[in-house]
Protein backbone atom coordinates (compact mmCIF):
# COMPACT_ATOMS: atom_id res chain seq x y z
CA UNK A 1 0.00 0.00 0.00
CA UNK A 2 1.44 3.42 -0.90
CA UNK A 3 1.74 6.33 1.97
CA UNK A 4 0.12 9.17 1.49
CA UNK A 5 2.44 11.90 0.86
CA UNK A 6 2.52 14.76 3.30
CA UNK A 7 1.70 18.24 1.99
CA UNK A 8 3.75 21.66 2.78
CA UNK A 9 1.71 24.04 4.28
CA UNK A 10 2.19 27.22 5.91
CA UNK A 11 1.82 27.56 9.98
CA UNK A 12 -1.73 28.09 9.49
CA UNK A 13 -2.00 25.05 7.54
CA UNK A 14 -2.63 26.37 3.75
CA UNK A 15 -0.57 24.46 1.08
CA UNK A 16 2.65 25.76 -0.34
CA UNK A 17 2.74 25.05 -4.16
CA UNK A 18 6.84 25.89 -4.23
CA UNK A 19 9.14 26.07 -1.33
CA UNK A 20 12.23 26.70 -4.09
CA UNK A 21 11.82 30.23 -5.70
CA UNK A 22 10.77 33.32 -4.03
CA UNK A 23 7.59 35.42 -5.68
CA UNK A 24 9.74 38.37 -7.66
CA UNK A 25 8.68 40.89 -10.29
CA UNK A 26 9.90 38.91 -13.56
CA UNK A 27 12.92 36.07 -13.27
CA UNK A 28 15.66 39.02 -12.69
CA UNK A 29 12.93 40.94 -10.86
CA UNK A 30 12.84 42.12 -6.93
CA UNK A 31 11.26 39.93 -4.41
CA UNK A 32 7.74 41.12 -3.66
CA UNK A 33 6.09 41.51 -0.30
CA UNK A 34 3.12 39.99 -1.41
CA UNK A 35 4.90 36.51 -0.73
CA UNK A 36 3.95 35.50 2.84
CA UNK A 37 5.59 32.31 2.93
CA UNK A 38 8.86 33.57 2.35
CA UNK A 39 7.77 36.55 4.99
CA UNK A 40 6.64 33.82 7.46
CA UNK A 41 9.13 31.81 6.77
CA UNK A 42 12.38 34.31 7.67
CA UNK A 43 10.21 36.25 10.39
CA UNK A 44 10.11 32.76 11.97
CA UNK A 45 13.81 32.15 11.26
CA UNK A 46 14.54 35.60 13.03
CA UNK A 47 13.21 34.11 16.03
CA UNK A 48 14.18 30.81 16.17
CA UNK A 49 16.35 31.55 19.45
CA UNK A 50 15.30 31.57 22.49
CA UNK A 51 17.69 33.31 24.80
CA UNK A 52 20.53 31.17 25.73
CA UNK A 53 20.74 30.22 30.29
CA UNK A 54 22.64 32.87 31.78
CA UNK A 55 24.10 29.34 33.42
CA UNK A 56 23.62 26.04 32.52
CA UNK A 57 23.55 26.86 28.53
CA UNK A 58 24.92 23.63 27.34
CA UNK A 59 23.04 20.33 28.34
CA UNK A 60 21.79 17.14 27.45
CA UNK A 61 18.63 15.23 28.65
CA UNK A 62 16.80 12.14 28.51
CA UNK A 63 13.26 10.32 29.83
CA UNK A 64 13.22 7.80 32.42
CA UNK A 65 11.50 6.76 35.11
CA UNK A 66 12.49 6.44 39.25
CA UNK A 67 11.53 3.33 41.59
CA UNK A 68 11.50 3.43 45.35
CA UNK A 69 12.88 0.54 46.58
CA UNK A 70 12.57 1.63 50.44
CA UNK A 71 10.03 2.52 52.76
CA UNK A 72 10.12 5.74 53.50
CA UNK A 73 6.69 6.97 54.37
CA UNK A 74 7.88 7.62 58.05
CA UNK A 75 9.91 10.84 56.84
CA UNK A 76 7.71 11.86 54.15
CA UNK A 77 4.19 12.19 53.14
CA UNK A 78 5.09 12.65 49.16
CA UNK A 79 2.95 10.30 47.15
CA UNK A 80 5.48 9.55 44.91
CA UNK A 81 8.02 8.18 47.48
CA UNK A 82 4.87 5.92 48.94
CA UNK A 83 5.33 2.43 48.46
CA UNK A 84 8.07 0.23 47.25
CA UNK A 85 7.74 -0.18 43.65
CA UNK A 86 6.38 2.58 42.84
CA UNK A 87 7.52 4.32 39.71
CA UNK A 88 7.08 7.71 38.71
CA UNK A 89 7.59 9.18 35.03
CA UNK A 90 11.61 11.53 35.04
CA UNK A 91 13.10 13.88 32.94
CA UNK A 92 16.48 15.05 33.54
CA UNK A 93 19.07 17.12 32.13
CA UNK A 94 22.80 17.53 32.75
CA UNK A 95 24.62 20.65 31.78
CA UNK A 96 27.52 22.62 31.76
CA UNK A 97 27.68 25.61 34.23
CA UNK A 98 30.04 28.30 33.18
CA UNK A 99 30.20 27.85 29.17
CA UNK A 100 28.00 29.00 26.41
CA UNK A 101 26.15 26.69 24.28
CA UNK A 102 28.99 26.01 22.00
CA UNK A 103 31.00 25.51 24.53
CA UNK A 104 33.02 21.80 24.82
CA UNK A 105 31.53 18.61 27.22
CA UNK A 106 34.99 18.05 28.46
CA UNK A 107 35.66 21.27 29.78
CA UNK A 108 36.86 21.89 33.84
CA UNK A 109 33.25 23.07 35.24
CA UNK A 110 30.82 21.62 37.57
CA UNK A 111 28.09 20.01 35.99
CA UNK A 112 24.21 19.98 36.66
CA UNK A 113 22.14 17.34 37.33
CA UNK A 114 18.25 18.27 37.11
CA UNK A 115 15.38 15.67 37.70
CA UNK A 116 11.94 16.51 36.88
CA UNK A 117 9.50 14.20 38.66
CA UNK A 118 6.00 13.97 36.83
CA UNK A 119 3.90 13.03 40.00
CA UNK A 120 0.78 12.82 40.62
CA UNK A 121 0.58 15.69 43.13
CA UNK A 122 2.19 18.05 40.59
CA UNK A 123 5.67 18.45 39.08
CA UNK A 124 8.86 17.88 41.69
CA UNK A 125 11.94 19.22 40.27
CA UNK A 126 15.51 18.60 42.12
CA UNK A 127 17.94 20.41 40.79
CA UNK A 128 21.64 20.02 42.33
CA UNK A 129 24.96 19.16 40.71
CA UNK A 130 27.79 16.43 40.79
CA UNK A 131 29.42 17.87 43.53
CA UNK A 132 27.98 18.08 46.81
CA UNK A 133 29.30 21.47 47.87
CA UNK A 134 29.77 24.95 46.25
CA UNK A 135 31.76 27.48 46.02
CA UNK A 136 29.58 30.87 48.03
CA UNK A 137 27.03 30.37 51.05
CA UNK A 138 25.22 33.57 49.99
CA UNK A 139 23.68 34.34 47.24
CA UNK A 140 24.22 37.87 47.32
CA UNK A 141 27.62 36.75 45.71
CA UNK A 142 26.21 34.65 42.84
CA UNK A 143 25.85 37.44 40.16
CA UNK A 144 29.60 38.61 40.73
CA UNK A 145 30.53 35.34 40.94
CA UNK A 146 29.28 34.21 37.66
CA UNK A 147 30.42 36.87 36.35
CA UNK A 148 34.29 35.89 37.19
CA UNK A 149 33.34 32.17 35.28
CA UNK A 150 32.79 34.04 32.48
CA UNK A 151 34.25 36.64 30.04
CA UNK A 152 36.08 39.63 30.40
CA UNK A 153 33.86 42.95 29.91
CA UNK A 154 36.55 44.65 28.11
CA UNK A 155 38.48 41.75 26.19
CA UNK A 156 35.63 39.42 26.03
CA UNK A 157 37.79 36.62 26.70
CA UNK A 158 38.33 34.37 29.98
CA UNK A 159 40.24 36.09 32.24
CA UNK A 160 42.48 33.72 34.96
CA UNK A 161 42.67 37.08 36.90
CA UNK A 162 38.90 37.01 37.14
CA UNK A 163 39.08 33.84 37.92
CA UNK A 164 40.94 33.14 40.70
CA UNK A 165 41.11 36.88 41.91
CA UNK A 166 37.19 36.19 43.40
CA UNK A 167 38.08 32.82 44.97
CA UNK A 168 41.17 33.86 46.73
CA UNK A 169 39.02 36.79 48.28
CA UNK A 170 36.33 34.61 48.87
CA UNK A 171 37.92 31.52 51.61
CA UNK A 172 34.67 29.39 51.26
CA UNK A 173 35.25 28.98 47.86
CA UNK A 174 38.31 26.14 49.22
CA UNK A 175 35.83 23.04 49.32
CA UNK A 176 34.53 23.41 45.69
CA UNK A 177 37.79 24.74 44.10
CA UNK A 178 39.62 21.56 45.33
CA UNK A 179 36.98 19.15 43.84
CA UNK A 180 36.34 21.04 40.65
CA UNK A 181 40.56 21.34 40.48
CA UNK A 182 40.72 17.19 41.18
CA UNK A 183 39.92 15.18 38.57
CA UNK A 184 36.20 15.11 39.12
CA UNK A 185 35.95 18.58 37.83
CA UNK A 186 36.32 16.47 33.78
CA UNK A 187 33.99 13.67 34.58
CA UNK A 188 34.07 11.42 31.37
CA UNK A 189 30.68 11.33 30.54
CA UNK A 190 27.24 12.54 32.17
CA UNK A 191 26.46 8.63 32.79
CA UNK A 192 29.77 8.32 35.05
CA UNK A 193 29.23 11.27 37.41
CA UNK A 194 27.12 11.28 40.97
CA UNK A 195 24.40 13.75 41.54
CA UNK A 196 24.08 15.83 44.66
CA UNK A 197 21.11 17.54 45.85
CA UNK A 198 24.16 20.21 47.92
CA UNK A 199 21.34 21.90 49.76
CA UNK A 200 19.56 20.62 52.73
CA UNK A 201 15.82 20.00 52.19
CA UNK A 202 12.91 19.32 54.58
CA UNK A 203 11.02 16.22 54.32
CA UNK A 204 7.90 15.92 56.16
CA UNK A 205 5.85 12.96 57.41
CA UNK A 206 1.91 12.56 57.50
CA UNK A 207 1.81 13.15 61.41
CA UNK A 208 3.46 16.61 60.47
CA UNK A 209 6.93 15.75 62.06
CA UNK A 210 9.68 17.27 59.94
CA UNK A 211 13.16 16.36 59.08
CA UNK A 212 16.28 17.44 56.93
CA UNK A 213 17.53 15.62 54.35
CA UNK A 214 20.18 15.98 51.54
CA UNK A 215 20.28 13.57 48.09
CA UNK A 216 22.61 11.62 46.75
CA UNK A 217 22.30 10.49 43.54
CA UNK A 218 25.31 7.38 42.74
CA UNK A 219 25.88 6.56 39.51
CA UNK A 220 25.58 2.80 38.82
CA UNK A 221 28.24 3.18 35.61
CA UNK A 222 30.97 3.52 38.59
CA UNK A 223 32.69 6.97 38.63
CA UNK A 224 34.86 7.80 35.51
CA UNK A 225 36.88 11.01 35.04
CA UNK A 226 39.18 12.93 32.75
CA UNK A 227 42.78 13.54 33.42
CA UNK A 228 43.68 17.09 32.58
CA UNK A 229 45.17 16.03 29.53
CA UNK A 230 42.78 13.77 28.28
CA UNK A 231 40.14 16.29 28.38
CA UNK A 232 42.69 19.14 26.69
CA UNK A 233 42.29 15.98 23.87
CA UNK A 234 38.71 15.36 24.05
CA UNK A 235 37.79 19.16 23.69
CA UNK A 236 39.69 19.07 20.29
CA UNK A 237 38.84 15.93 19.46
CA UNK A 238 34.83 16.19 20.18
CA UNK A 239 33.14 19.37 21.92
CA UNK A 240 29.97 17.02 21.94
CA UNK A 241 31.20 14.31 23.82
CA UNK A 242 29.21 13.65 26.24
CA UNK A 243 26.29 14.60 24.46
CA UNK A 244 26.51 12.16 22.20
CA UNK A 245 27.26 9.66 24.36
CA UNK A 246 24.41 9.82 26.54
CA UNK A 247 22.36 9.41 23.21
CA UNK A 248 23.60 6.55 21.79
CA UNK A 249 23.97 4.98 24.95
CA UNK A 250 19.98 5.01 25.35
CA UNK A 251 19.74 4.25 21.60
CA UNK A 252 21.43 1.28 21.58
CA UNK A 253 19.39 0.32 24.99
CA UNK A 254 22.36 1.02 27.29
CA UNK A 255 20.29 2.51 29.75
CA UNK A 256 22.18 4.46 32.38
CA UNK A 257 21.10 4.40 36.18
CA UNK A 258 21.74 5.92 39.44
CA UNK A 259 21.04 4.84 42.93
CA UNK A 260 19.46 7.17 45.06
CA UNK A 261 20.87 7.69 48.46
CA UNK A 262 19.57 9.91 51.26
CA UNK A 263 20.91 11.44 54.38
CA UNK A 264 18.54 12.37 57.03
CA UNK A 265 18.99 14.18 60.59
CA UNK A 266 16.39 14.96 62.82
CA UNK A 267 15.71 18.63 64.01
CA UNK A 268 17.26 17.81 67.41
CA UNK A 269 20.09 16.61 65.83
CA UNK A 270 20.70 18.97 63.70
CA UNK A 271 20.25 21.43 66.25
CA UNK A 272 23.97 20.32 67.79
CA UNK A 273 25.31 19.38 65.10
CA UNK A 274 29.14 20.16 64.09
CA UNK A 275 28.51 21.60 60.94
CA UNK A 276 25.64 24.17 59.82
CA UNK A 277 23.40 21.75 58.05
CA UNK A 278 22.47 24.94 55.82
CA UNK A 279 26.03 25.98 54.68
CA UNK A 280 26.37 24.74 51.38
CA UNK A 281 30.15 25.05 51.11
CA UNK A 282 29.83 21.86 53.74
CA UNK A 283 29.06 17.78 53.55
CA UNK A 284 27.38 15.46 56.41
CA UNK A 285 30.27 13.10 56.88
CA UNK A 286 28.78 9.44 56.19
CA UNK A 287 30.21 8.49 59.67
CA UNK A 288 27.81 11.06 61.21
CA UNK A 289 25.21 10.70 59.11
CA UNK A 290 25.12 7.38 57.10
CA UNK A 291 23.20 7.47 54.14
CA UNK A 292 20.17 4.83 53.22
CA UNK A 293 19.07 3.40 49.82
CA UNK A 294 15.91 4.98 48.82
CA UNK A 295 15.05 4.29 45.03
CA UNK A 296 16.57 3.75 41.24
CA UNK A 297 16.61 6.68 38.47
CA UNK A 298 16.85 5.28 34.95
CA UNK A 299 17.31 6.87 31.58
CA UNK A 300 15.76 4.46 29.06
CA UNK A 301 14.15 7.24 26.02
CA UNK A 302 15.74 9.94 24.14
CA UNK A 303 14.37 13.51 23.17
CA UNK A 304 12.74 13.33 19.85
CA UNK A 305 13.69 17.14 19.08
CA UNK A 306 16.53 19.03 21.37
CA UNK A 307 14.87 22.40 21.19
CA UNK A 308 11.51 21.33 22.47
CA UNK A 309 12.20 18.82 25.11
CA UNK A 310 16.03 19.80 26.19
CA UNK A 311 16.60 23.55 25.28
CA UNK A 312 12.73 24.14 26.25
CA UNK A 313 13.27 22.37 29.87
CA UNK A 314 13.00 24.39 32.71
CA UNK A 315 13.35 23.31 36.40
CA UNK A 316 12.74 25.42 39.12
CA UNK A 317 13.92 24.50 42.80
CA UNK A 318 10.69 26.04 43.92
CA UNK A 319 8.79 23.07 42.44
CA UNK A 320 7.54 21.03 45.51
CA UNK A 321 4.70 18.23 46.11
CA UNK A 322 3.29 17.72 49.63
CA UNK A 323 6.12 16.55 51.55
CA UNK A 324 9.24 17.62 50.39
CA UNK A 325 9.92 21.23 51.21
CA UNK A 326 12.71 24.10 50.71
CA UNK A 327 15.24 24.68 53.66
CA UNK A 328 16.11 28.08 55.40
CA UNK A 329 19.39 27.97 53.51
CA UNK A 330 19.86 31.30 51.88
CA UNK A 331 21.37 30.12 48.42
CA UNK A 332 18.50 27.77 48.17
CA UNK A 333 16.02 30.96 49.28
CA UNK A 334 17.23 32.75 46.32
CA UNK A 335 16.92 30.40 43.88
CA UNK A 336 13.33 29.48 44.48
CA UNK A 337 12.63 32.98 42.82
CA UNK A 338 15.87 33.09 40.75
CA UNK A 339 14.87 29.99 38.56
CA UNK A 340 11.29 30.85 38.23
CA UNK A 341 11.67 34.26 37.10
CA UNK A 342 15.08 33.40 34.21
CA UNK A 343 12.51 31.00 33.02
CA UNK A 344 9.43 33.72 32.51
CA UNK A 345 12.79 35.93 30.82
CA UNK A 346 13.57 33.11 28.64
CA UNK A 347 10.23 31.10 27.89
CA UNK A 348 7.29 33.82 28.87
CA UNK A 349 4.82 33.86 31.54
CA UNK A 350 3.22 30.62 30.50
CA UNK A 351 6.17 28.36 30.27
CA UNK A 352 4.45 25.46 32.29
CA UNK A 353 2.63 24.83 28.81
CA UNK A 354 5.21 23.57 27.14
CA UNK A 355 4.83 19.78 26.86
CA UNK A 356 8.31 18.42 28.77
CA UNK A 357 7.03 21.15 31.59
CA UNK A 358 3.67 20.31 31.78
CA UNK A 359 2.74 18.40 35.01
CA UNK A 360 1.31 15.67 32.84
CA UNK A 361 -0.17 13.71 35.90
CA UNK A 362 -1.76 16.15 37.53
CA UNK A 363 -3.20 18.56 35.45
CA UNK A 364 -2.93 22.43 35.80
CA UNK A 365 -5.73 24.13 37.94
CA UNK A 366 -5.35 27.64 38.87
CA UNK A 367 -6.82 30.98 38.06
CA UNK A 368 -3.58 32.41 36.61
CA UNK A 369 -4.43 33.29 32.93
CA UNK A 370 -3.53 35.26 29.86
CA UNK A 371 -0.43 36.07 29.09
CA UNK A 372 1.88 35.72 26.28
CA UNK A 373 1.97 32.20 24.27
CA UNK A 374 -1.13 31.05 26.07
CA UNK A 375 -1.98 27.95 23.81
CA UNK A 376 -4.33 25.95 25.64
CA UNK A 377 -8.45 27.50 26.47
CA UNK A 378 -7.03 29.94 29.14
CA UNK A 379 -9.52 28.59 31.85
CA UNK A 380 -12.28 28.69 29.42
CA UNK A 381 -15.67 30.40 30.77
CA UNK A 382 -14.64 29.33 34.33
CA UNK A 383 -13.84 32.16 37.07
CA UNK A 384 -10.80 33.24 37.03
CA UNK A 385 -10.66 34.74 41.05
CA UNK A 386 -10.78 33.04 43.89
CA UNK A 387 -12.78 33.03 46.37
CA UNK A 388 -15.40 31.91 43.89
CA UNK A 389 -19.06 30.12 44.18
CA UNK A 390 -18.92 28.90 40.77
CA UNK A 391 -17.20 25.31 41.35
CA UNK A 392 -13.63 26.91 40.46
CA UNK A 393 -10.28 24.93 42.10
CA UNK A 394 -10.43 24.89 45.84
CA UNK A 395 -7.11 25.58 48.10
CA UNK A 396 -6.71 21.80 50.14
CA UNK A 397 -5.10 22.62 53.17
CA UNK A 398 -3.52 19.34 53.26
CA UNK A 399 -1.18 20.69 51.05
CA UNK A 400 0.46 23.04 53.94
CA UNK A 401 3.77 21.90 55.18
CA UNK A 402 4.59 21.94 58.96
CA UNK A 403 5.24 24.79 60.16
CA UNK A 404 9.26 25.99 61.06
CA UNK A 405 10.10 28.52 64.27
CA UNK A 406 12.26 31.25 63.26
CA UNK A 407 13.43 34.01 65.70
CA UNK A 408 15.86 37.04 64.77
CA UNK A 409 16.32 40.84 63.84
CA UNK A 410 16.16 41.46 60.91
CA UNK A 411 19.65 42.54 59.40
CA UNK A 412 22.47 41.56 57.12
CA UNK A 413 24.53 38.71 59.10
CA UNK A 414 27.74 37.52 58.12
CA UNK A 415 28.26 33.85 58.34
CA UNK A 416 28.54 33.07 62.11
CA UNK A 417 28.91 29.03 62.84
CA UNK A 418 32.30 28.44 64.63
CA UNK A 419 33.92 26.21 61.57
CA UNK A 420 36.20 27.20 59.40
CA UNK A 421 36.54 27.36 55.72
CA UNK A 422 39.61 25.22 55.73
CA UNK A 423 39.19 21.63 57.59
CA UNK A 424 36.57 19.84 55.07
CA UNK A 425 38.97 20.36 51.64
CA UNK A 426 41.80 19.39 54.02
CA UNK A 427 40.66 16.47 54.89
CA UNK A 428 39.48 15.78 51.45
CA UNK A 429 43.45 16.80 50.48
CA UNK A 430 44.41 14.04 52.86
CA UNK A 431 42.10 11.35 53.62
CA UNK A 432 39.81 11.17 50.80
CA UNK A 433 42.52 11.53 47.71
CA UNK A 434 45.16 9.00 46.78
CA UNK A 435 48.78 10.56 46.03
CA UNK A 436 47.97 10.07 42.34
CA UNK A 437 44.80 12.39 42.53
CA UNK A 438 46.55 14.94 44.77
CA UNK A 439 49.35 15.24 41.92
CA UNK A 440 46.85 15.56 39.48
CA UNK A 441 44.65 18.24 41.71
CA UNK A 442 48.00 20.42 42.11
CA UNK A 443 49.05 19.88 38.20
CA UNK A 444 45.59 21.60 37.29
CA UNK A 445 45.62 24.37 39.41
CA UNK A 446 49.19 25.16 38.18
CA UNK A 447 47.82 24.82 34.84
CA UNK A 448 45.48 27.08 35.46
CA UNK A 449 46.50 29.90 38.54
CA UNK A 450 49.46 30.20 35.89
CA UNK A 451 47.89 32.68 33.97
CA UNK A 452 46.67 34.80 36.70
CA UNK A 453 48.87 37.89 37.86
CA UNK A 454 51.63 36.73 40.50
CA UNK A 455 49.97 38.61 43.65
CA UNK A 456 47.02 36.30 43.06
CA UNK A 457 48.82 33.66 42.89
CA UNK A 458 50.22 34.69 46.36
CA UNK A 459 46.84 35.16 48.00
CA UNK A 460 45.68 31.74 46.38
CA UNK A 461 48.81 29.81 47.43
CA UNK A 462 48.38 30.97 51.53
CA UNK A 463 45.01 29.88 51.39
CA UNK A 464 45.57 26.11 49.59
CA UNK A 465 48.15 26.32 52.73
CA UNK A 466 46.04 26.66 55.46
CA UNK A 467 44.21 24.07 53.91
CA UNK A 468 46.88 22.23 53.74
CA UNK A 469 51.14 22.54 54.12
CA UNK A 470 51.95 20.19 50.92
CA UNK A 471 48.65 21.36 49.26
CA UNK A 472 49.80 24.89 49.21
CA UNK A 473 53.32 24.73 48.78
CA UNK A 474 52.91 21.91 45.85
CA UNK A 475 50.81 24.69 44.08
CA UNK A 476 53.59 27.49 45.10
CA UNK A 477 56.68 25.10 43.70
CA UNK A 478 54.39 24.53 40.26
CA UNK A 479 54.23 28.37 39.95
CA UNK A 480 57.91 29.20 41.17
CA UNK A 481 56.70 31.07 44.21
CA UNK A 482 59.02 31.43 46.70
CA UNK A 483 57.94 29.06 49.56
CA UNK A 484 58.96 30.83 52.75
CA UNK A 485 56.67 33.85 51.30
CA UNK A 486 53.86 31.59 51.00
CA UNK A 487 54.25 30.09 54.87
CA UNK A 488 54.42 33.90 55.94
CA UNK A 489 51.28 34.56 53.92
CA UNK A 490 49.37 31.96 55.40
CA UNK A 491 50.03 32.80 58.58
CA UNK A 492 48.16 36.28 58.05
CA UNK A 493 44.19 36.79 58.65
CA UNK A 494 42.12 36.93 56.17
CA UNK A 495 41.96 40.81 55.83
CA UNK A 496 46.12 41.14 56.60
CA UNK A 497 46.51 38.78 53.33
CA UNK A 498 44.44 40.54 51.21
CA UNK A 499 46.27 43.71 51.99
CA UNK A 500 49.51 41.70 51.91
CA UNK A 501 48.84 40.92 48.20
CA UNK A 502 46.87 44.11 46.97
CA UNK A 503 49.52 45.14 44.73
Amino acid sequence: MTKKKKTLTTAFGAPVGNDQNSVTAGPRGPVLMQDMHLMEKLAHFDRERIPERVVHAKGAGAYGHFQVTADVTKYTKAAFLSKVGKKTDVFVRFSTVGGEKGSADAERDPRGFAVKFYTEEGNYDLVGNNTPVFFIRDPLKFPDFIHTQKRNPATNCKDPDMFWDFLSLTPESLHQVTVLFSDRGTPATYRHMNGYSSHTFKWYNADGDYFWVQYHFKTDQKIRNFTRQEADKMRADDPDHATRDLHESIAKGDFPSWTLEMQIMTPEMARDYRYDILDITKVWPHKDVPPITVGKLVLDRNPVNYFAEVEQAAFCPGNFVPGIASSPDKMLQARLFSYHDTHLHRLGTNYQLIPVNQPKNAPELNYQRDGFMRVDDGGGSGPNYWPNSFGGPAPDPAGNEPSLPLEGDADRYEFQHPNDDFEQPGALFRKVMSDQDRANLIGNIVAHLGGAKKRIQRRQCALFHKVDPEYGGGVAKGLGLDLSDIRTLAGMSQQDLVEATSV
